[in-house]
Order: structure tokens, then sequence, then C-alpha cells
């Protein structure tokens, strides 16, 4: 971000002086900035002194541990597996993509060959941000089938009331059908989306 910062203001013939005195601070806290050397400065500092040389900052968060809605998250995954067969091998947070990407399934069922994707939402809020996310995991994941295992609460199922058309067309499958064939140890006969 400090070379990016340099590059613009050599870019826009712009003098750490003149940058320093439009952000409303020294030089020397601009060079710092610019050399990476400002590990207290603070985000509006860098903002500001970005916005003088024409650039803006922007952030993005990745999922990089255990936060508090796993508890959650984990109790849903564990009603999910009660209610399969015993046969089914469980892994937890498989890997999608190559090395680099974050992504995971939540877990996927392995058993006599068959590989069943789950992913898990204890929350509905944006079903095409949910569907979009999902398909590209899809895409890039290779999992036989995928189920895809909702909290069962009024919130939710009036989410899933109300959009429907879209949840049919990426998981076909009915709920009734797929219970059958996963305590059968079966994988279900297409993708599906369930209540828990």
């Amino acid at each position: 971000m400090g070379r990016e910062a340099r590059n613009a203001r050599l870019g826009a013939g712009l003098s750490q002086r003149s940058v320093a005195t439009a952000a409303a601070t020294s030089s020397s806290s601009v060079g710092r900035i610019e050399r990476g050397r400002a590990p207290c400065v603070s985000v509006e500092r860098v903002a500001t002194v970005l916005a003088v040389v024409g650039l803006d900052l922007g952030a993005r968060a990745y999922p990089a541990g255990p936060p508090i809605r796993d508890v959650a998250h984990l109790r849903l995954l564990a009603r999910f597996r009660a209610r399969i067969g015993p046969g089914w091998r469980w892994r937890p947070e498989v890997p999608i993509g190559g090395t680099g990407d974050p992504r995971a399934w939540d877990g996927v069922l392995v058993r006599d060959g068959h590989a069943v994707a789950i992913e898990a939402e204890t929350r509905l809020h944006d079903v095409q941000a949910l569907l979009r996310r999902v398909a590209a995991k899809r895409r890039d994941g290779g999992a036989g089938r995928l189920v895809l295992v909702v909290a069962d609460t009024r919130t939710n199922r009036e989410v899933v009331r109300a959009a429907r058309p879209e949840f049919v067309a990426v998981f076909p499958a009915d709920a009734r059908s797929i219970w059958p064939a996963l305590v059968a140890g079966l994988p279900p006969p297409d993708d599906a989306l369930v209540l828990v």
C-alpha cells in the first residue's frame, strides 16, 4: 500500500511535503507510510494520505479462524449428522480449489466411492449471494452431490418459502427423498436443501 501511495504521489508530481500539508500530517509520517514503516498509523491517516494522491483505501475480510458463530454452526452440523446413517465417513472443512484458496466445504460425507458435499447455514439473509457462493464452490469443489443444511428456524423457513423457485432451481431434490437415502448410506437423488 505504501508503494502504491509513493507511485501515485510521484505520478502526480507531488512532493511528500505537499501531500503532508494536504493530509494535515508531517512529511516524515508520509515517508514512513510510503516505506511501510508506520506500524501504529491509523487507518484514517492512511486513507487520507491515499486520497490526497488520488487513491481509495479498500478492505476485504477473509475467514481466518474459528469465529464465535462456529458454535451454532457446529451444532447445526451435529444435528444433521445425527440424522444420517452410521456408514458415512465425515470429513470436516474439506478444502476447495488450489493452494491459497480459503474456501472449504463445511463437510463431506464419504461412503463406497460416493461423496456428498455439505454446506451449512445457521441464518439465511442474502439468498442470491448464498446461491452464487454455492455455485462457485460447486463448480470448483468436485463433489458428487450437494446438500445445503439450514437451521430450522421460523425466519429461515420464511426465507426458504419466499425464495422457493430460486432454491428449487439449485436444489431440486425434495428433502423427504434425501433422508431415506442418507440413512441407507446412499447419495441423495439430487442436490437438496434440508431444514434441521
